[in-house]
C-alpha cells in the first residue's frame, strides 16, 4: 500500500511540476500540502472575452485509480452550460483512467471558452473579477529568469555533410535562451528524430561543443513514434540529476509530442537550488517545444492518450 501511494506521488509531483512549466503565472498553488491548486484559464491570454478558474484538488489516489476534485469558479458559468463541461471534464477522465489528464481538462475548457469567444453574445465583464483572482494566485511559481552576459546562447552551426555515408543524416539542432538562477544556467537543446540512432548521432554533435561538454549535467529525454505498431519508443537520461531525466520525459508525455529529443544542459554555479531546478528544467524543454510548435492541440492530446498507451522503453548506453 506504501508502494502505491509512493507511486502516485511520485507521478502527481512530476505532473504539478510539468503544468507549471506550461503555464507559469496561470498555474497557482492555493494549498501545497494538501493538493489544492487553481489555474485560470482564457480564450485569449492577451485579451480575454471570457475567463474560468478551475480548482482541483488531488486525492492520494490519483492518478491511479481516483479522479480529481474539481470546481468550475466563473460568474457566467450556470445550469446547462456548467453540466455540459463538467459532463466533458468526466468523460475525459473515464477515457484516460490511470492517466495523468489535468492538461487535458485545461485545454478542453480552453477550447471552450475559444468557442464562445467565436459566438456572437457578448462577454461578461471580467476585469473585477480578473484582479480578485489575482490576489488569490500565487505568482512566484515560476521564476522568470533572464540570461546573464557571461553566459550566452549558444549558437553553432550544424554541418549537414557527415564524413561518412549513412542511411540517417544528422538532424538539425535548435538551441534554446538560457536561463540562470543563483549562478546554475540551464538551456535547451532540441533536434527531430525518427530512430534510436539518429539520437545517438545528436548526442554526439553536441558533445563535440566544448561548452556542452563541460555542462555538469546533460538531462536528455526522447519519443518517437512508430507508425506500424502505433506504440512510443521512448527514453531518459538523468546524466547525474537524479530522476531529472524522468521529470523531462513525462512533461513530454503530458505535451504529446513525438519524433523529438530534449536536451537540457545545466551548469552548476555552486549554489544548491533545491526543486527549483526540476521547474528550470521543465520550463527550458517546455519553451522550446512550443516554440518550435511541437506541441499537439488538446484533442490529439486526449486521443493519443486514450488509444496508445503502449510505450516501449529503448535500451541506451550511457554516451557520458
Amino acid at each position: 500500500m506504501a508502494e502505491g501511494d509512493a507511486g502516485s506521488d511520485q507521478r502527481q509531483n512530476e505532473e504539478i511540476e510539468a503544468m507549471a512549466a506550461i503555464y507559469g503565472e496561470e498555474w497557482c498553488v492555493i494549498d501545497d500540502c494538501a493538493r489544492i491548486f487553481c489555474i485560470r484559464i482564457s480564450d485569449d491570454i492577451d485579451d480575454p472575452k471570457w475567463t474560468l478558474c478551475l480548482q482541483v484538488m488531488l486525492p492520494n489516489e490519483y492518478p491511479g485509480t481516483a479522479p480529481p476534485i474539481y470546481q468550475l469558479n466563473a460568474p457566467w458559468l450556470k445550469g446547462q452550460e456548467r453540466t455540459d463541461l463538467s459532463n466533458s471534464l468526466e468523460e475525459i477522465y473515464i477515457q484516460n483512467i490511470g492517466e495523468s489528464i489535468l492538461y487535458l481538462w485545461v485545454e478542453k475548457i480552453r477550447d471552450v471558452l475559444i468557442q464562445k469567444s467565436q459566438m456572437t453574445e457578448p462577454g461578461p465583464d471580467v476585469k473585477k473579477k480578473t484582479e480578485e483572482e489575482d490576489v488569490e494566485c500565487e505568482d512566484d511559481l515560476i521564476l522568470a529568469c533572464q540570461p546573464e552576459s557571461s553566459v550566452k546562447a549558444l549558437d553553432f552551426d550544424i554541418s549537414e555533410t557527415q564524413t561518412e555515408v549513412e542511411v540517417e543524416e544528422l538532424p538539425p539542432i535548435d538551441h534554446g535562451i538560457p536561463i540562470t538562477d543563483r549562478r546554475s544556467t540551464f538551456q535547451a537543446h532540441l533536434a527531430p528524430v525518427v530512430c534510436p540512432k539518429q539520437v545517438k548521432m545528436v548526442l554526439s554533435k553536441l558533445y563535440e561543443n566544448k561548452k556542452i561538454a563541460s555542462a555538469t549535467h546533460n538531462i536528455y529525454a526522447y519519443r518517437i513514434y512508430c507508425e506500424d505498431k502505433q506504440t512510443f519508443l521512448q527514453d531518459c537520461e538523468d546524466d547525474g540529476e537524479t530522476a531529472a531525466g524522468g521529470r523531462l520525459l513525462h512533461l513530454m508525455e503530458i505535451l504529446n509530442v513525438k519524433n523529438v529529443m530534449v536536451v537540457v544542459s545545466r551548469w552548476y554555479g555552486g549554489i544548491l537550488l533545491g526543486p527549483d531546478r526540476f521547474k528550470h528544467i521543465n520550463n527550458c524543454a517546455r519553451n522550446i517545444l512550443v516554440e518550435k510548435n511541437y506541441t499537439n492541440s488538446p484533442e490529439e492530446s486526449s486521443k493519443s492518450l486514450g488509444k496508445n498507451k503502449k510505450v516501449r522503453k529503448d535500451k541506451k548506453k550511457n554516451e557520458h
